[in-house]
């Protein structure tokens, strides 16, 4: 599944620490959701659609 979350959150200019912080996990974790390396949650996945601002299937695209 890829993913926007690395444009979205570089245009609200909000660091990969500070999303890490707002959906609590380590930064390391959302680093390789950004990079397709690890699929979220759904828990999780919500939560950064929420700190970003954005609904959850604008974040993500299923291939």
């Amino acid at each position: 599944m890829k993913n926007k979350i690395k444009e979205i959150r570089k245009k609200l200019g909000i660091t990969q620490e500070r999303l890490a912080q707002e959906c609590s996990v380590a930064r390391q974790t959302i680093n390789c959701i950004e990079n397709d390396k690890y699929d979220p949650t759904l828990e999780l996945a919500f939560k950064i659609s929420k700190t970003l601002n954005v609904k959850v299937d604008e974040l993500f695209i299923y291939e």
